[in-house]
């Protein structure tokens, strides 16, 4: 069965800082036509850090959206065309003040795909040294540790819901 849409005209509707908003008119598989309404991201990493004390280093940050504080694990956004391997090890020093000398890609997810093309690269980063945090302008953070056995029981508990954070768990550490 062919479930794929054809594109007939799309039309850029929002352009912003971080991402575009276009709306596409399409014809679907049984030949009627539709719309959808796609958000455009440039993508980002999530990095799950292991100290060398086996904890779990995590960012607790306020998040305007949810308009509440939640903790999850060191992320951010890709710059256009710049490299996953080298976003992460930039989000994890300006957000943690840490640097790895252990890497490990545990893969990508799309966020949404319902509405958006975002991709988020996961990685796993041990063996640390603390250099200094220096997060971006208009980033209010801080730093958590957490013993790994009572932060994955509050990923399945739910108290920790971020999707990211959880996916990236699950990669790390039930592959």
């Amino acid at each position: 069965m062919n479930f794929e849409e054809k594109t007939l005209c799309s039309e850029c509707v929002y352009d912003g800082k971080i991402m575009t908003v276009c709306r596409d008119d399409v014809q679907i598989a049984t030949g009627q036509k539709s719309f959808r309404e796609v958000v455009h991201h440039s993508g980002g990493v999530v990095v799950a850090a292991i100290t060398n004390n086996n904890t779990i280093l995590t960012v607790k940050q306020f998040r305007y959206p949810l308009k509440k504080t939640i903790i999850e694990l060191p992320a951010g956004k890709l710059e256009k065309g710049e490299n996953p391997d080298i976003a992460a090890a930039r989000e994890l020093e300006e957000e943690t003040g840490y640097k790895a000398n252990n890497w490990k890609s545990l893969g990508f997810i799309y966020t949404s795909p319902g509405y958006s093309d975002e991709k988020l690269y996961l990685y796993l980063a041990t063996d640390l040294e603390f250099v200094g945090e220096h997060p971006d302008d208009g980033e209010v953070l801080k730093v958590y540790e957490f013993p790994i056995d009572e932060f994955i029981q509050q990923v399945k508990s739910g108290e920790i819901s971020d999707a990211k954070t959880v996916c990236a768990i699950m990669r790390a550490f039930y592959d």
